[in-house]
């Protein structure tokens, strides 16, 4: 292959993460002549298992409830668009941004936060750590396990496990970490991407940029689809400060707007204002804390925020959400079952690992052979075991 290797992306503050300055892969590799390193990370998770794998793996809906309600995926890719779109103002790297963003959710199990907290129930309620393994600590963690995929689950390269990323994509997907898991990734790699949950500090603004981009997706496509579900309705959202001011001034321009259109114009405006809000916050806060490079960001607090204002509506719409949304009654009942799929599965393949492809029921380590096993589900394929192992419909 010819052509000049690409090193520096040009128009990037000072503080941004430039890939020619990049603390590297774990798995040393040459540069590719027509693509920054952060471009080659973004274009390894799309072609990775894991990420096609999204599409089937839901949100607050599971896949059995339709069509056209979020996945794993559509989230993936509404927070890669968001936080695009702030980086490209703030001069920040798009690229470390969409690698992040794409990659973030990777190790979510199927059927949602109700199969993480079902899967981390099952290995806590192991009789010892022994039992899990030392050298993989306690509970699950789907950051973590997003981690572990890029690190160590994907098999598409011959000289090593996992997708050999950047260090600064890797840190960005471990968005957070308990401080046991935190310590023992310090152990296996001093000064990596753990490194800031036991000795301080902060992630790189691209980093940062991803967590906020992926609260200000949740929110708004949480809205539209609890409406969507006939879950919410617009009366009900009348109490939340932060949508009912987009509401009233999307009427204001347009009286006779109603329905969907009213609805999606609402969002429109919140999702504008806060990223305007997001931009115009973070520049000032990098002025203030007389930010100079990279490692002015990671020595000091987060930078990338919403104003306290904007911070204090959007919590609002996030505890209407939890009170109305989250924990409806439908929702709840859906949960359970969902729960109740994954404990099951898990107690099965523990008992029988020969129920699991040989790749995980041979492996030496079987409750995270396990966990990494049913974490990697879709949905629907989680049904389908469920039944197939004890003929039980749980979703008809």
């Amino acid at each position: 292959m010819t052509g000049a290797v690409v090193h520096a992306v040009s128009g990037l503050a000072p503080w941004a993460s430039d890939p020619a300055r990049s603390r590297g892969r774990r798995h040393p590799e040459a540069e590719a002549p027509t693509r920054t390193a952060y471009q080659r990370d973004r274009d390894r998770v799309i072609h990775s298992t894991a990420f096609r794998r999204l599409v089937y793996k839901t949100q607050v809906f599971l896949n059995h409830e339709g069509d056209l309600f979020r996945t794993r995926l559509t989230h993936s890719l509404e927070v890669a668009q968001l936080g695009r779109s702030i980086a490209r103002s703030l001069r920040l790297n798009e690229d470390l941004v969409e690698a992040i963003a794409l990659a973030h959710d990777l190790g979510h199990t199927p059927f949602g936060h109700a199969g993480q907290d079902a899967l981390h129930g099952c290995l806590r309620d192991l009789s010892s750590p022994p039992a899990i393994d030392e050298g993989d600590g306690w509970g699950f963690e789907h950051n973590l396990q997003s981690l572990r995929v890029v690190d160590e689950l994907e098999e598409r390269y011959p000289a090593f496990d996992g997708l050999n990323l950047c260090f600064e994509t890797r840190e960005g997907v471990l968005k957070h970490c308990s401080r046991a898991n935190a310590l023992r990734l310090e152990q296996q790699e001093a000064g990596g991407v753990a490194w800031r949950f036991v000795h301080g500090g902060s992630p790189s603004l691209e980093a940062q940029l991803c967590n906020l981009a992926d609260e200000i997706a949740y929110n708004a496509h949480d809205i539209d689809d609890g409406v969507r579900s006939g879950l919410l309705t617009m009366d009900q959202l009348a109490e939340v400060e932060l949508f009912e001011h987009y509401r009233q001034h999307a009427l204001r321009v347009h009286p006779a707007l109603t329905g969907r259109r009213l609805l999606f114009e609402a969002i429109r405006l919140m999702l504008s204002d806060q990223v305007y809000d997001v931009i115009d916050t973070t520049r000032a806060r990098i002025a203030a804390a007389g930010i100079e490079d990279v490692a002015g960001v990671r020595a000091g607090p987060t930078l990338v925020a919403f104003s306290e204002g904007m911070r204090e509506r959007t919590q609002a719409l996030k505890t209407f959400l939890l009170r109305n949304l989250y924990r409806h009654p439908q929702v709840m009942e859906t949960t359970q079952r969902a729960r109740r799929v994954v404990a099951d599965l898990f107690g099965r393949y523990m008992e029988m690992p020969s129920e699991m492809p040989d790749a995980h029921g041979q492996r030496q380590h079987q409750a995270r052979a396990v966990a990494d096993y049913i974490a990697g589900m879709t949905d629907r394929f989680a049904i389908r075991e469920h039944e197939r192992l004890f003929g039980a419909v749980m979703f008809p």
